[in-house]
Protein backbone atom coordinates (compact mmCIF):
# COMPACT_ATOMS: atom_id res chain seq x y z
CA UNK A 1 0.00 0.00 0.00
CA UNK A 2 2.79 2.36 0.89
CA UNK A 3 4.57 1.69 -2.41
CA UNK A 4 1.41 2.46 -4.42
CA UNK A 5 0.78 5.64 -2.45
CA UNK A 6 4.43 6.53 -2.96
CA UNK A 7 4.09 6.05 -6.73
CA UNK A 8 1.09 8.41 -6.77
CA UNK A 9 3.03 11.03 -4.81
CA UNK A 10 6.01 10.70 -7.18
CA UNK A 11 3.86 11.45 -10.24
CA UNK A 12 2.23 14.39 -8.47
CA UNK A 13 5.64 15.61 -7.35
CA UNK A 14 6.77 15.86 -10.99
CA UNK A 15 3.63 17.83 -11.84
CA UNK A 16 4.22 20.18 -8.91
CA UNK A 17 7.84 20.74 -9.93
CA UNK A 18 6.66 21.78 -13.40
CA UNK A 19 4.75 24.70 -11.82
CA UNK A 20 7.99 26.47 -10.89
CA UNK A 21 8.83 30.02 -11.93
CA UNK A 22 12.49 29.81 -12.94
CA UNK A 23 13.78 31.10 -16.28
CA UNK A 24 13.95 27.50 -17.48
CA UNK A 25 10.29 26.89 -16.61
CA UNK A 26 9.25 29.97 -18.59
CA UNK A 27 10.95 28.83 -21.80
CA UNK A 28 8.79 27.61 -24.66
CA UNK A 29 8.42 23.81 -24.26
CA UNK A 30 9.49 23.23 -27.88
CA UNK A 31 13.02 24.45 -27.16
CA UNK A 32 13.39 22.08 -24.20
CA UNK A 33 11.86 19.14 -26.06
CA UNK A 34 14.11 19.56 -29.12
CA UNK A 35 17.23 20.03 -26.97
CA UNK A 36 16.44 16.88 -24.98
CA UNK A 37 15.76 14.86 -28.16
CA UNK A 38 19.10 15.95 -29.64
CA UNK A 39 20.77 15.09 -26.32
CA UNK A 40 19.29 11.57 -26.30
CA UNK A 41 20.20 10.95 -29.97
CA UNK A 42 23.77 12.09 -29.33
CA UNK A 43 24.12 9.86 -26.26
CA UNK A 44 22.75 6.67 -27.83
CA UNK A 45 24.77 7.20 -31.05
CA UNK A 46 28.07 6.31 -29.33
CA UNK A 47 29.58 2.90 -29.93
CA UNK A 48 29.47 0.15 -27.33
CA UNK A 49 33.09 0.66 -26.26
CA UNK A 50 32.93 4.49 -26.14
CA UNK A 51 32.59 5.20 -22.43
CA UNK A 52 34.70 8.25 -21.65
CA UNK A 53 33.06 10.52 -24.31
CA UNK A 54 29.75 10.09 -22.45
CA UNK A 55 30.98 11.77 -19.27
CA UNK A 56 30.71 15.44 -20.46
CA UNK A 57 27.02 14.87 -21.22
CA UNK A 58 26.25 14.86 -17.49
CA UNK A 59 26.63 18.65 -17.70
CA UNK A 60 23.21 19.02 -19.38
CA UNK A 61 20.93 17.46 -16.72
CA UNK A 62 23.10 18.93 -13.95
CA UNK A 63 22.76 22.43 -15.43
CA UNK A 64 18.99 22.10 -15.85
CA UNK A 65 18.53 20.80 -12.29
CA UNK A 66 20.65 23.64 -10.90
CA UNK A 67 19.01 26.37 -13.01
CA UNK A 68 15.46 25.22 -12.26
CA UNK A 69 16.29 24.61 -8.57
CA UNK A 70 14.96 21.05 -8.75
CA UNK A 71 15.53 18.57 -5.89
CA UNK A 72 18.55 16.65 -7.19
CA UNK A 73 18.06 13.82 -4.70
CA UNK A 74 14.51 13.18 -5.95
CA UNK A 75 15.62 13.04 -9.62
CA UNK A 76 18.57 10.76 -8.78
CA UNK A 77 16.36 8.38 -6.76
CA UNK A 78 13.89 8.08 -9.64
CA UNK A 79 16.76 7.46 -12.08
CA UNK A 80 18.25 4.74 -9.88
CA UNK A 81 14.94 2.85 -10.06
CA UNK A 82 15.48 2.31 -13.80
CA UNK A 83 19.11 1.18 -13.55
CA UNK A 84 18.32 -2.49 -12.73
CA UNK A 85 16.77 -2.80 -16.21
CA UNK A 86 19.98 -1.52 -17.83
CA UNK A 87 21.96 -3.78 -15.51
CA UNK A 88 20.03 -6.83 -16.74
CA UNK A 89 20.28 -5.82 -20.41
CA UNK A 90 24.09 -5.90 -20.37
CA UNK A 91 24.80 -8.43 -17.62
CA UNK A 92 25.95 -11.13 -20.07
CA UNK A 93 28.33 -8.84 -21.98
CA UNK A 94 31.37 -9.71 -19.77
CA UNK A 95 30.75 -13.40 -20.51
CA UNK A 96 30.20 -13.03 -24.25
CA UNK A 97 32.97 -10.50 -24.94
CA UNK A 98 36.18 -11.36 -23.07
CA UNK A 99 38.62 -9.68 -25.42
CA UNK A 100 40.97 -7.36 -23.46
CA UNK A 101 40.29 -3.72 -24.25
CA UNK A 102 42.31 -1.70 -21.78
CA UNK A 103 44.48 -2.11 -18.72
CA UNK A 104 44.56 -0.13 -15.49
CA UNK A 105 47.91 -1.00 -13.96
CA UNK A 106 48.00 -4.77 -13.80
CA UNK A 107 44.21 -5.11 -14.14
CA UNK A 108 43.01 -5.99 -17.65
CA UNK A 109 39.45 -4.93 -18.46
CA UNK A 110 37.57 -6.77 -21.19
CA UNK A 111 35.41 -5.18 -23.86
CA UNK A 112 32.30 -6.80 -22.33
CA UNK A 113 32.78 -4.98 -19.03
CA UNK A 114 33.27 -1.64 -20.81
CA UNK A 115 30.16 -2.12 -22.98
CA UNK A 116 28.15 -3.13 -19.88
CA UNK A 117 29.14 0.04 -18.02
CA UNK A 118 28.44 2.09 -21.17
CA UNK A 119 24.85 0.75 -21.29
CA UNK A 120 24.29 1.74 -17.65
CA UNK A 121 25.77 5.22 -18.19
CA UNK A 122 23.62 5.79 -21.28
CA UNK A 123 20.52 4.73 -19.31
CA UNK A 124 21.43 7.14 -16.50
CA UNK A 125 21.91 10.04 -18.92
CA UNK A 126 18.76 9.52 -20.98
CA UNK A 127 16.45 8.80 -18.02
CA UNK A 128 17.80 11.77 -16.04
CA UNK A 129 17.31 14.07 -19.03
CA UNK A 130 13.75 12.81 -19.60
CA UNK A 131 12.78 13.19 -15.93
CA UNK A 132 14.30 16.66 -15.82
CA UNK A 133 12.38 17.64 -18.96
CA UNK A 134 9.09 16.54 -17.35
CA UNK A 135 9.97 18.31 -14.09
CA UNK A 136 10.67 21.69 -15.78
CA UNK A 137 7.96 21.48 -18.45
CA UNK A 138 5.11 19.21 -17.39
CA UNK A 139 3.78 16.31 -19.44
CA UNK A 140 0.76 18.22 -20.90
CA UNK A 141 3.08 20.99 -22.15
CA UNK A 142 5.40 18.38 -23.71
CA UNK A 143 2.43 16.88 -25.59
CA UNK A 144 1.40 20.33 -26.82
CA UNK A 145 4.97 20.99 -27.98
CA UNK A 146 5.04 17.69 -29.88
CA UNK A 147 1.75 18.60 -31.55
CA UNK A 148 3.06 22.05 -32.53
CA UNK A 149 6.10 20.36 -34.07
CA UNK A 150 3.95 18.24 -36.35
CA UNK A 151 3.16 15.14 -34.32
CA UNK A 152 -0.37 13.89 -35.16
CA UNK A 153 -2.96 15.16 -32.70
CA UNK A 154 -4.39 11.67 -32.25
CA UNK A 155 -1.00 10.49 -30.97
CA UNK A 156 -0.52 13.36 -28.49
CA UNK A 157 -4.09 13.00 -27.18
CA UNK A 158 -3.47 9.29 -26.60
CA UNK A 159 -0.27 10.16 -24.71
CA UNK A 160 -2.23 12.59 -22.52
CA UNK A 161 -4.93 10.03 -21.78
CA UNK A 162 -2.28 7.40 -21.01
CA UNK A 163 -0.56 9.78 -18.59
CA UNK A 164 -3.82 10.67 -16.85
CA UNK A 165 -4.91 7.03 -16.75
CA UNK A 166 -1.78 6.21 -14.71
CA UNK A 167 -3.18 8.42 -11.91
CA UNK A 168 -6.58 6.71 -12.13
CA UNK A 169 -5.02 3.24 -12.06
CA UNK A 170 -2.65 3.95 -9.16
CA UNK A 171 -5.35 5.65 -7.05
CA UNK A 172 -7.75 2.73 -7.52
CA UNK A 173 -4.93 0.24 -6.85
CA UNK A 174 -4.12 2.09 -3.62
CA UNK A 175 -7.76 1.88 -2.48
CA UNK A 176 -8.00 -1.83 -3.35
CA UNK A 177 -4.72 -2.62 -1.59
CA UNK A 178 -5.81 -0.68 1.49
CA UNK A 179 -9.15 -2.54 1.61
CA UNK A 180 -7.36 -5.89 1.21
CA UNK A 181 -5.06 -5.14 4.14
CA UNK A 182 -7.96 -4.05 6.36
CA UNK A 183 -9.79 -7.32 5.63
CA UNK A 184 -6.66 -9.32 6.47
CA UNK A 185 -7.06 -8.30 10.17
CA UNK A 186 -3.37 -7.85 10.80
CA UNK A 187 -2.23 -10.91 8.85
CA UNK A 188 0.13 -10.77 5.88
CA UNK A 189 -2.72 -11.13 3.41
CA UNK A 190 -5.59 -13.27 2.20
CA UNK A 191 -3.50 -15.61 0.07
CA UNK A 192 -2.50 -15.70 -3.57
CA UNK A 193 -6.03 -16.68 -4.61
CA UNK A 194 -7.31 -13.24 -3.60
CA UNK A 195 -5.11 -11.52 -6.20
CA UNK A 196 -7.23 -12.82 -9.12
CA UNK A 197 -10.44 -11.15 -7.97
CA UNK A 198 -8.44 -8.10 -6.81
CA UNK A 199 -6.99 -7.51 -10.28
CA UNK A 200 -10.37 -8.11 -11.92
CA UNK A 201 -12.11 -5.61 -9.66
CA UNK A 202 -9.28 -3.15 -10.19
CA UNK A 203 -9.69 -3.24 -13.98
CA UNK A 204 -13.48 -2.87 -13.71
CA UNK A 205 -13.23 0.04 -11.26
CA UNK A 206 -10.66 1.90 -13.34
CA UNK A 207 -12.69 1.28 -16.50
CA UNK A 208 -15.85 2.67 -14.87
CA UNK A 209 -14.03 5.67 -13.44
CA UNK A 210 -12.37 6.41 -16.78
CA UNK A 211 -15.82 6.36 -18.39
CA UNK A 212 -17.14 8.81 -15.80
CA UNK A 213 -14.16 11.10 -16.41
CA UNK A 214 -14.71 10.94 -20.18
CA UNK A 215 -18.42 11.77 -19.79
CA UNK A 216 -17.51 14.73 -17.59
CA UNK A 217 -15.04 15.94 -20.24
CA UNK A 218 -17.69 15.68 -22.97
CA UNK A 219 -20.14 17.59 -20.73
CA UNK A 220 -17.49 20.36 -20.57
CA UNK A 221 -17.36 20.53 -24.42
CA UNK A 222 -14.22 18.44 -24.91
CA UNK A 223 -13.79 17.97 -28.68
CA UNK A 224 -10.50 16.06 -28.83
CA UNK A 225 -8.21 19.04 -28.27
CA UNK A 226 -6.58 20.04 -24.98
CA UNK A 227 -6.66 23.83 -24.72
CA UNK A 228 -4.59 25.94 -22.36
CA UNK A 229 -4.71 29.52 -21.16
CA UNK A 230 -0.91 29.73 -21.15
CA UNK A 231 0.38 31.00 -24.50
CA UNK A 232 4.09 30.45 -25.13
CA UNK A 233 6.21 32.03 -27.85
CA UNK A 234 9.46 30.86 -29.39
CA UNK A 235 11.62 33.96 -29.03
CA UNK A 236 15.24 34.99 -28.56
CA UNK A 237 15.67 33.24 -25.20
CA UNK A 238 14.49 29.94 -26.68
CA UNK A 239 16.79 30.35 -29.71
CA UNK A 240 19.82 31.02 -27.50
CA UNK A 241 18.97 28.05 -25.26
CA UNK A 242 18.49 25.67 -28.18
CA UNK A 243 21.46 26.77 -30.30
CA UNK A 244 23.76 26.84 -27.29
CA UNK A 245 22.97 23.35 -26.05
CA UNK A 246 22.81 21.74 -29.51
CA UNK A 247 26.19 23.25 -30.36
CA UNK A 248 27.62 21.88 -27.13
CA UNK A 249 26.18 18.42 -27.86
CA UNK A 250 27.80 18.45 -31.31
CA UNK A 251 31.16 19.37 -29.74
CA UNK A 252 30.78 16.60 -27.16
CA UNK A 253 29.83 14.12 -29.90
CA UNK A 254 32.69 14.91 -32.26
CA UNK A 255 35.43 15.26 -29.64
CA UNK A 256 36.51 12.98 -26.81
CA UNK A 257 36.98 15.76 -24.28
CA UNK A 258 38.15 13.57 -21.35
CA UNK A 259 40.81 12.05 -23.61
CA UNK A 260 41.90 15.46 -24.88
CA UNK A 261 42.02 16.82 -21.32
CA UNK A 262 43.99 13.79 -20.15
CA UNK A 263 46.46 14.18 -23.01
CA UNK A 264 46.84 17.87 -22.22
CA UNK A 265 47.47 17.18 -18.53
CA UNK A 266 50.02 14.44 -19.19
CA UNK A 267 51.73 16.75 -21.67
CA UNK A 268 51.98 19.56 -19.13
CA UNK A 269 52.86 17.51 -16.07
CA UNK A 270 56.34 15.96 -16.03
Amino acid sequence: MLSIDGAILDFKQLDLLANGSSSLHRLDPRAKVIATLVFIIAVVSFGKYELSPLLPFFIYPAALIGTANLPAGFIIRKTVLVLPFAFVVGMFNPLLDRSPLLAVGSIVISGGVVSWIAIIVKAMLTVTAALTLVAVTGFPAICRALEQMGTPQAFTVQLMFLYRYIFVLTEEAGRASRARQLRACGKKGLGIASYGSLIGHLLLRTWQRAERIHMAMIARAFDGEFRTRQISRFGMAESVFLIGWVSLFVIFRLNNLPQLLGGLMTGILP
